[in-house]
């Protein structure tokens, strides 16, 4: 397998667009209303799939309608869902994301089954063989603060896999928490806010420098329309965002980790790879949902 995404796995119900709630019971007509699968894990995986990458996916889901959608949606994509595990009792993580007009994107989340994934729901030896291995909201998946997961993360990096981590909440106890991993990855990337919070730094150069020092060989700091700053033992270099149209910015994280993990399984180096995941971030800002925008889209063109 090129890349196993393990973590959070999300349903989204987006709508666009959305001003106000409406009082009482009054009712407002929209424009668009979608529901995709999304997460940081999940989400990634179906961007890297739209990318044409082999990808298959690890998280718990709950046994309930809104998990046999998200296995539905994700293996029409083309995603490898054996990995996940269905949790009896627990409820599939869900957002409802209001989407304003200008693209900003408040949330009403139920976290659910993505607090119980330990390593004993993992294909340790799937994991050990993939090329890329995504780690996504490991702030969250608690079950993997796991000296045992730690351990296969070693195994796997001594084997030749490359291990990239991305971030789901911007709680600063969480943020801290997710400094262990660390030590054990490759790529950490973390948006702006989320880098300042597990960094106690004053400013993103600051933070991705003192991330940096705990192990990682790289840390790309998303910074929303300002790009992103990569930092590597090279240096600090900005990446600058494309100018476009912005309808929506759910998911623009994932399809940014989304597209960096394609550049590396492209051959590319650290900076080429961001700055395919800005192109493809970009792409699906002009759209609604985490996967907007990718349809039929080739990385090796953009």
């Amino acid at each position: 397998m090129t890349v196993v995404t393990v973590g959070v796995h999300i349903v989204d119900v987006l709508a666009r667009p959305v001003e106000s709630i409406p009082a009482g019971q009054d009712t407002h007509l929209l424009e668009q209303i979608r529901i995709t699968a999304a997460g940081a894990a999940a989400g990634t995986a179906v961007d890297l799939a739209k990318l044409g990458l082999e990808v298959a996916s690890a998280g718990a889901i709950g046994d309930d309608e809104l998990g046999d959608f998200l296995l539905m949606i994700m293996a029409r994509h083309g995603v490898d869902v054996g990995g996940i595990v269905r949790r009896p009792g627990q409820q599939t993580a869900a957002s409802i994301l209001p989407i304003r007009p200008d693209g900003g994107r408040p949330s009403f989340h139920v976290p659910g089954a993505n607090l119980v994934l330990s390593p004993d729901d993992l294909d340790h030896e799937r994991i050990r063989s993939a090329r890329i291995l995504h780690l996504g909201g490991m702030d969250v998946t608690w079950g993997l603060h796991d000296p045992r997961f730690f351990a296969l993360l070693d195994e796997a990096r001594a084997a030749g896999t490359v291990v990239t981590m991305d971030l789901l909440s911007n709680m600063p106890d969480l943020m801290q928490g997710a400094r262990v991993f660390l030590p054990h990855i490759d790529y950490l990337l973390p948006n702006e806010e989320q880098a300042l919070m597990m960094s106690g730094a004053a400013d993103a150069q600051e933070a991705a420098v003192k991330l940096l020092a705990e192990g990682p060989k790289g840390v790309l700091v998303t910074l929303g329309g300002e790009g992103s700053l990569v930092a590597t033992a090279s240096g600090i270099t900005r990446v600058p965002a494309l100018d476009v149209p912005v309808v929506d910015t759910t998911g623009c994280g994932d399809a940014y980790c989304a597209g960096f993990i394609a550049g590396l399984a492209q051959g590319r180096d650290v900076l080429g790879s961001a700055r395919l995941g800005t192109a493809v971030a970009a792409r699906v800002a002009g759209g609604l949902g985490s996967d907007a925008g990718l349809d039929g889209v080739d990385p090796s063109g953009l």
